[in-house]
């Protein structure tokens, strides 16, 4: 595989040096419209985080609790790849504004469900959205901004999860103890007004159209029928690990033959082996994002079933690292810190994989429970190294014309992961016990099956070391570089 030193300038809307940083003038508009996109995701993402434990207890899906945030990913995986080739052929603008508005039809969905399944069906309408918004924007940033630039329009994105991270889960939860946990997700489409009227004008006049080599090719209709693979595979086998019966074998079965060849055909070669270069940034990806998030989905409903914690104080615990993860991600952005991105990211790994192990200790009574809060902070700031690291290394490596195949490879491992581990997890939980939580009261010494929660946790904190090595393998040898530059 040919090393891609850069993309900066190669685009025709791109602009090859104008601007200091991105709030300066040529830069300014736009940034402010895709932040606000980021905004909104990070806003919802907060705010149902922090409503999820009520609105599974009251639909009785405690049991399908992993389900309902996987379900999400699912979906996504799908509109990653459409996205990809939409933006790559048609320029990025369309996959944004459709990805918004069924984002926006996902949370209603939810918000007036009877019962879980509709609930979850709501959740991979809204997956759908986020995997076709989230690819776009990773195109929008490597069309329109100098490569100079991208570590900071990247930081900027980890920063928008600030506010979101304090208000949202205060939000959220006074709205599910006075209003009901429906109102959080009717409440959120409103916010799409914003970021439509201030993206998309920018993203018509300065990332719309295709790029050299994009423009006319028709679609890769093999590679829409293996996202509609990856997407039905993945769901299969989160439908088994949430059904723990002999006869699940068959959909489980029927999911990996569906998963592994659709999987082999969307990612670089070589990224399960970690080949060196862009194929471990993108099993970095995955490995980081899949490990943290399976341990986050949980950690709500641990200190609300196990510790009796409001929801408002559950989703407040993790509010911290919304501040924590933006520095981090402003750390990795610094033009000084350059030359150690690989040693950052691996001490990010570390930080990440301990955060995970730590969270755990809270199933002892004696541990006081602001030490989530405080592991989690610094599971966030690694994870603020690790993720915008790999969104700048991917662009570093990826012609303008493959740029949103690329980042579909991205977000797709970031994606299957998240649903492969949450499976996993889910299913540990579940087997163990887990479900059975929908009828604790609140007291600690009444709290049903700690262990389950425990079997969540430190296998993914393993997998998160595992991450460590990988960061490793980020770039070829300097004499293989050589060779194919």
């Amino acid at each position: 595989m040919q090393v891609r030193a850069g993309v900066s300038g190669s685009c025709p809307d791109s602009p090859s040096g104008s601007g200091d940083s991105v709030l300066s003038r040529p830069h300014r508009a736009l940034s402010i419209g895709v932040v606000s996109v980021v905004l909104l995701i990070a806003f919802e993402a907060t705010a149902v985080g922090t409503a999820m434990p009520v609105a599974a207890r009251e639909l009785d899906g405690v049991a399908l609790y992993a389900f309902a945030f996987s379900g999400y990913f699912t979906t996504s995986l799908f509109g990653m790849v459409l996205a990809g080739q939409w933006s790559d052929r048609r320029g990025p603008l369309g996959a944004l504004t459709c990805g918004i508005g069924a984002f926006a039809v996902g949370l209603v969905l939810s918000g007036t469900a009877g019962a879980m399944w509709l609930f979850i069906l709501g959740r991979a309408v809204q997956g759908f959205g986020g995997g076709l918004v989230i690819v776009a924007l990773y195109v929008v940033v490597g069309r329109a901004y100098p490569e100079r630039l991208r570590p900071a329009i990247m930081a900027a994105f980890a920063a928008s999860w600030v506010v979101p991270s304090v208000v949202g889960p205060l939000a959220a939860g006074a709205v599910t103890e006075r209003l009901g946990w429906r109102w959080v997700f009717l409440g959120t489409p409103v916010l799409v007004l914003l970021p439509l009227a201030l993206a998309l004008p920018q993203i018509r006049r300065r990332a719309g159209g295709p790029v050299k080599g994009g423009a006319g090719a028709s679609v890769d209709r093999r590679r829409i029928r293996l996202a509609l693979g990856i997407s039905c595979g993945a769901g299969l086998l989160q439908y088994a690990a949430q059904d723990l019966r002999p006869w699940s074998v068959l959909p489980a079965a029927a999911g990996v033959a569906l998963l592994v060849p659709a999987v082999r055909g969307l990612l670089p070669p070589g990224t399960w082996r970690a080949a060196r270069g862009l194929p471990s940034v993108v099993l970095l990806r995955g490995v980081a994002a899949g490990s943290f998030i399976a341990a986050e989905s949980f950690v709500p409903l641990m200190l609300v079933t196990q510790r009796g914690l409001s929801p408002t104080l559950a989703g407040f615990s993790l509010a911290a690292g919304g501040a924590t993860w933006a520095l981090g991600s402003w750390v990795q952005s610094r033009p000084r810190v350059e030359p150690y991105r690989d040693r950052l990211m691996t001490s990010g790994m570390v930080l990440v994989a301990a955060a995970i192990a730590a969270a755990p200790s809270v199933l002892i009574p004696a541990v006081p429970v602001w030490t989530v809060a405080v592991a989690w902070g610094f599971g966030c700031f690694g994870m603020g190294l690790v993720i915008s690291s790999t969104s700048v290394l991917l662009l570093q490596l990826s012609a303008p014309e493959e740029a949103g195949t690329n980042s579909a490879a991205l977000q797709i491992s970031d994606g299957l992961a998240n649903i492969l581990l949450l499976a996993t997890g889910g299913a540990a939980f579940a087997a163990l016990g887990g479900g059975t939580v929908a009828h604790a009261t609140g007291d600690a010494a009444h709290g049903a099956h700690p262990v389950a929660f425990a079997a969540v946790f430190l296998p993914m904190a393993v997998v998160a070391l595992v991450g460590a090595w990988v960061t490793t393998r980020l770039r070829q040898p300097a004499t293989a570089a050589a060779a194919v530059t």
